[in-house]
C-alpha cells in the first residue's frame, strides 16, 4: 500500500456567504461615508429583545460571582462592568416600552369609543 505517500493539500475556493446591504463596502457613494461600523455589528437584533438582554445581564452577574469566589477580583470587576452595560440597556428598553404603552393609551383616550374599537379590530399591515 501507499501509506508513506504524502497527500497534497487541495485548497477550497472561499465562499462569501455573508450579505451586504448596499453593494460593495468600498463604494464611493455618499452613504458609505456615513456608515457607522457598530450598526451592523449585531445583525440579529438580540440587543433589542428585552429577554435576551436580561439573560445576558444575569449571565455576567453569575460569572462575576464565580470569579469572585475563585479569588480573581479583576475578572469579577470586568464581568460586573459587562453586567452593568446590559443593565443600562435593559432599563433603556423598559423605558422605551413603557413610553410606547403610555403613548398608545393616551391616543386611545383621546379617540371616541367607536374609533378605538374600530382601531383595535382592524388588521395591522407591516
Amino acid at each position: 500500500m501507499n501509506n508513506n505517500r504524502r497527500r497534497n493539500f487541495r485548497s477550497r475556493p472561499q465562499k462569501n456567504n455573508f450579505r451586504r446591504r448596499s453593494g460593495s463596502l468600498n463604494s464611493n457613494n455618499s452613504n458609505s461615508l456615513n456608515n457607522n461600523g457598530n450598526l451592523n455589528f449585531n445583525r440579529n437584533g438580540s440587543m433589542n429583545n428585552i429577554h435576551n438582554v436580561e439573560k445576558a445581564m444575569q449571565k455576567y452577574q453569575q460569572l462575576a460571582k464565580d470569579a469572585q469566589s475563585n479569588g480573581d477580583p479583576v475578572l469579577a470587576q470586568n464581568y460586573l462592568q459587562h453586567a452593568d452595560h446590559f443593565l443600562r440597556r435593559f432599563n433603556e428598553l423598559n423605558e422605551r416600552r413603557d413610553s410606547s404603552i403610555d403613548k398608545s393609551s393616551n391616543e386611545d383616550k383621546s379617540l371616541p369609543k367607536e374609533e378605538v374599537l374600530e382601531k383595535k379590530t382592524q388588521p395591522t399591515s407591516n
